[in-house]
């Protein structure tokens, strides 16, 4: 009886291998799409991944004479003493409050003008529209603020002007705690919302028009035809930029809320964003003020994994 050998294999080209060349050989066929993504990649890696190597002075006592590296290391010292500071209940309540407010007022303002605007017949007046309603996100910050100063002044503004004509007390609109969220909020929808409208409007028109076309035939009206077509047409557009809004929601308009600030709005126009900036740049506690810094981005990262898990379990659309 005779026992044959088993044959030997033969050796078999790693599939990592194989990837890593057909990557490559794609790399090669496109180099003009990753020359103009380079540009792209050195900014996000110079300003946004490369200053990360900073975040470590919220652990330590940051000696600009030391050096990161040089300077001693205290752990969560300056977390601890956030936390247990009398401002951090303040600062918590008022960042997330105009957030919060800001979120369930002024994020359902661009999704209706969207849908309005997608419903106009004339294309001349749907530009027009269109044009007037995002004009104002071009106007800067410091000149809205501006205006709002002088609409809303106790003595020469028109606000006031027009309470004092049917009889009512000039309001120092500027200087009352109370009035600075209202103030904030309705500036800022007046000022964004219509530039937001064109990422809805973008979706819109991604709609299949026989959708509208077969509704209708079967007899249904506009109101109908939005809330069947349009609202789940967009849908996945609504939740991507919801789920962000909620990762932002520890984050305020620095620029704008200091520019209103005054020494009488402070119990709710102190925000943890200019409470930083106070800190860390003028009475120079860097290591305090990155510390409070990281601690805000931390949260606004866990709210947006939260947000996106849930999402993803509701079957929407999500981040990844």
């Amino acid at each position: 009886m005779t026992t044959h050998a088993p044959a030997e294999p033969t050796p078999a080209i790693p599939k990592r291998k194989g990837r890593l060349r057909s990557h490559a050989r794609r790399a090669v066929r496109s180099w003009q799409l990753y020359v103009l993504l380079g540009p792209a990649v050195l900014y996000i890696i110079v300003f946004k991944y490369w200053p990360m190597y900073g975040a470590q002075i919220a652990f330590r006592d940051y000696n600009p004479a030391l050096g990161f590296a040089g300077s001693p290391w205290v752990g969560f010292e300056h977390f601890v003493r956030f936390v247990g500071s009398f401002q951090f209940g303040r600062l918590i309540e008022n960042t997330l409050t105009v957030n919060a407010l800001g979120l369930l007022i002024a994020f359902p303002v661009p999704i209706v003008l969207a849908l309005v605007v997608n419903q106009l017949q004339s294309p001349r007046f749907k530009k027009f529209t269109q044009t007037v309603l995002y004009a104002p996100s071009f106007i800067s910050v410091v000149v809205v603020v501006g205006m709002i100063f002088l609409l809303f002044s106790p003595r020469s503004g028109i606000v006031n002007n027009a309470i004092t004509l049917f009889g009512g007390e000039p309001v120092f609109f500027m200087g009352s705690p109370d009035w600075f969220r209202p103030l904030y909020i309705g500036s800022d929808i007046w000022q964004n919302a219509g530039f937001s409208m064109i990422v809805y409007l973008a979706a819109l028109t991604a709609i299949d028009p026989a959708l509208h076309e077969a509704a209708r035939v079967d007899g249904a009206n506009k109101w109908q035809r939005i809330r069947h077509i349009d609202i789940p047409g967009i849908m996945p557009v609504i939740t991507i930029l919801f789920i962000l809004a909620i990762g932002n929601l520890f984050n305020l308009g620095f620029e704008k809320v200091l520019l209103m600030q005054t020494d009488l709005n402070l119990p709710t126009s102190e925000v943890i964003q200019t409470y930083v900036y106070k800190i860390g740049l003028q009475q120079a506690q860097f290591s305090y003020s990155a510390a409070i810094g990281l601690f805000n981005s931390l949260i606004n990262l866990v709210l947006l994994l939260t947000f996106n898990w849930v999402a993803k379990r509701a079957g929407q659309s999500t981040l990844w």
